[in-house]
C-alpha cells in the first residue's frame, strides 16, 4: 500500500474489490466495485437527475458521467455501459471505467497510523469490509434498482462503493461517507480555525500546526469506520433509507 495512491496491477484484482481511478490531473477519483469478468459496477449522475442547489458547476465537473470510450467499446451496449433507466448505476468493462487511467484499490481495515499517513482522503478507511459475495450482491442489486439521486457531497460514487463494501449509510441528511468530500470539508474547516486563532498563535509555525491538526482530526471524525451517525442497512431496504 502506497502512502498516496494504492496503485495495483490488474492481475492482482479480486471480485469484490473497491477500486478507483484518478481523473483530471488527480483532482478527484471515480470509484466502483470490481465484480469479476473484467467488469466494474459504478455510480454516476444519471441523465435528467437534478443537481444540488448552488453546486451545478462543481457537480457537473466531478459527477463522473459515462466515459466517452463507452461509445466505441466493442462490448457496448450489451455488456459495457449498461444501466437500467436513468439510475446512474452502470456496469462497464474495466478499460472504460479506468478511462485511460491506472487502477487503484481502496484499502479497508487500515490502522490509524496508515489512515493518518494518507495525505488525502478517498483512498482508505478504518472500517472493515464485508465478505466479497455480499459486496458483489449489493453491487448487482443496485445495478438493477439504483442508488438514489447522485449528489457530489452526500451520495456520490465513493459513497456507493463504500456502501457495497460495508452495508453502511450515513443517517444524517446532507452528509455522506466519502473521504474525498471529507478532505474538502477538512481543508475548509482547518483554514477557518487557523485564521480565527491567528492572533493567539505567537509563532510562525502556530497556524500551520493548527491547520494540520484540524485537517486530520476532521478527516478522522468523518471516516465511515468511526462515525456514530451510520446505520447498517440491507440492500433490499436501501431505497426507503435513501428517500427518508
Amino acid at each position: 500500500m502506497g502512502i498516496l495512491f494504492n496503485e495495483v496491477e490488474r492481475r492482482d484484482l479480486s471480485a469484490g474489490d473497491h477500486i478507483y481511478s484518478w481523473r483530471t490531473c488527480y483532482t478527484y477519483a471515480h470509484h466502483g466495485i470490481f465484480v469479476g469478468d473484467d467488469d466494474v459496477i459504478h455510480f454516476t449522475r444519471g441523465s435528467g437527475q437534478e443537481l444540488g442547489a448552488g453546486v451545478s458547476s462543481i457537480n457537473s465537473f466531478a459527477s463522473s458521467s459515462i466515459p466517452k470510450r463507452h461509445l466505441s467499446c466493442p462490448r457496448s451496449p450489451d455488456s459495457c455501459g449498461l444501466q437500467y433507466g436513468n439510475s446512474g448505476v452502470i456496469r462497464s468493462c474495466l478499460n472504460c471505467f479506468l478511462d485511460g487511467g491506472a487502477v487503484h484499490r481502496f484499502e479497508y481495515g487500515v490502522s490509524k497510523a496508515v489512515f493518518f499517513a494518507q495525505v488525502r482522503g478517498g483512498t482508505c478507511t478504518l472500517a472493515q469490509p464485508d465478505p466479497a459475495d455480499e459486496v458483489i450482491h449489493r453491487a448487482m442489486y443496485l445495478h438493477k434498482h439504483g442508488f438514489g439521486n447522485y449528489d457530489l457531497f452526500c451520495n456520490n460514487c465513493e459513497d456507493f462503493a463504500i456502501y457495497c463494501m460495508t452495508g453502511y449509510i450515513v443517517k444524517r441528511r446532507g452528509s455522506g461517507g466519502s473521504g474525498q468530500v471529507a478532505t474538502m470539508d477538512s481543508v475548509r474547516s482547518a483554514s477557518g480555525v487557523a485564521y480565527d486563532f491567528r492572533d493567539m498563535l505567537n509563532t510562525s509555525l502556530g497556524p500551520a500546526f493548527m491547520l494540520v491538526g484540524t485537517y486530520f482530526l476532521k478527516r478522522y471524525a468523518a471516516d465511515i469506520g468511526v462515525r456514530v451517525d451510520k446505520a447498517k442497512v440491507p440492500v433490499e431496504d436501501l431505497a426507503v433509507n435513501l428517500d427518508s
